[in-house]
């Protein structure tokens, strides 16, 4: 059986991955907000930002398009009710009717909690999976990691990548308009 290659490594300076972008590093949520805006004013339209905690705007600062996640869960919600239901009347009243008491067949109250349950089993699912799909999970490493100072990421800083393959990229220019933003650390990002 022939074996696969090695995968490739992201070490700074290799040309792996087309061209490269910046990533910045800012001390306050505050000040990446206000960078997020001023560079989309600028024009630039591929911004990813890395913050230790949610910052109100920040999506619509970004320019981030709503996420699919809702209906998709809504969608799998109504599909999982009507499975639920459909498969609590084919037991109760088409396959093994059971006439106790002289209750109705089809007693749509006692069908509620499992429908329930259905409805929220599947939405459940189907917003883990939506959400593992779009946010490229599971991926053990990023070449992001790699980043002098990335892991404060998730304790007290805020990052803004601006990405090499944006038309607006100039490596120089777009360094030049972060530093004046009040960026604290630049570092080249990985491709």
């Amino acid at each position: 059986m022939p074996s696969l290659p090695d995968p490739p490594r992201y070490e700074r300076g290799d040309d792996v991955g087309g061209p490269r972008g910046l990533i910045a590093e800012f001390r306050g949520a505050d000040a990446l907000l206000a960078a997020s805006h001023r560079m989309r004013a600028a024009g630039y339209g591929r911004l990813e930002a890395y913050t230790p905690f949610a910052v109100e705007g920040l999506a619509e600062a970004l320019g981030l398009r709503p996420t699919r996640l809702r209906p998709a869960m809504f969608l799998a919600g109504v599909v999982g009710a009507l499975a639920g239901l459909s498969m609590q009347v084919w037991s109760a009243v088409l396959d093994y009717p059971i006439d106790s008491g002289g209750r109705p067949l089809a007693s749509w109250a006692a069908f509620v909690p499992v429908t329930f349950e259905m409805a929220v089993l599947f939405a459940a699912g189907a917003g883990f999976i939506v959400f593992l799909v779009g946010a490229g999970l599971p991926r053990p490493h990023h070449p992001i990691f790699a980043v002098p100072g990335f892991e404060r990421a998730t304790d007290d800083r805020f990052f803004l990548e601006i990405a090499g393959t944006d038309p607006k990229f100039d490596p120089s220019e777009t360094r030049r308009l972060l530093v004046a933003l009040g960026a604290g650390a630049i570092e080249e990002a990985p491709g």
